[in-house]
């Protein structure tokens, strides 16, 4: 199976506020995002989704930087248990926000001719919401309702 088009993995906090993102290749496994994270983040818990299942990658991130990866098991898995229901209420978090940059930012949809023009419209969409969210709660407003900023 051949892939076109690219990836981009986020780092964000609970509320749903991007910290650090990057772009790959679509062909790329989500795990070797992790290698960039390891250098950039420290001490702190990381929620990700079942693309990031590996108990070898999870070591490594524990003992290089103290980050601990915590994913859902699947279904087929000896230890597999009901993930937390803070960890569970963050993935959605984390989900309605990928889903508000694809629905109302339309990062999917985008027309550059070469990788830096792609680029530079993924950072700007993303650099746009940001603003929204700081701009909500400036105003008093819930942070991840960007329907309603500018009124």
């Amino acid at each position: 199976m051949h892939y076109f088009g690219y990836k981009i993995h986020a780092v964000c906090t609970v509320q749903g506020v991007i910290k650090i993102f990057d772009i790959s290749k679509a062909s790329c496994h989500d795990i070797f995002y992790l290698n960039d994270v390891k250098s950039q983040l420290n001490h702190c818990v990381l929620i990700g989704d079942k693309g990031y299942l590996s108990r070898a990658v999870q070591a490594d991130l524990f003992e290089e930087s103290g980050i601990e990866l915590s994913t859902p098991k699947r279904a087929n898995q000896p230890d597999a248990k009901l993930y937390p229901k803070e960890f569970r209420r963050a993935r959605k978090r984390i989900e309605t926000l990928f889903s508000q940059l694809c629905d109302q930012f339309m990062i999917r949809r985008n027309y550059a001719k070469q990788f830096q023009g792609f680029t530079a419209r993924i950072s700007a969409k993303i650099t746009a919401f940001t603003f929204i969210q700081w701009l909500n709660v400036q105003n008093g407003n819930k942070m991840n309702n960007i329907k309603i900023a500018f009124s």
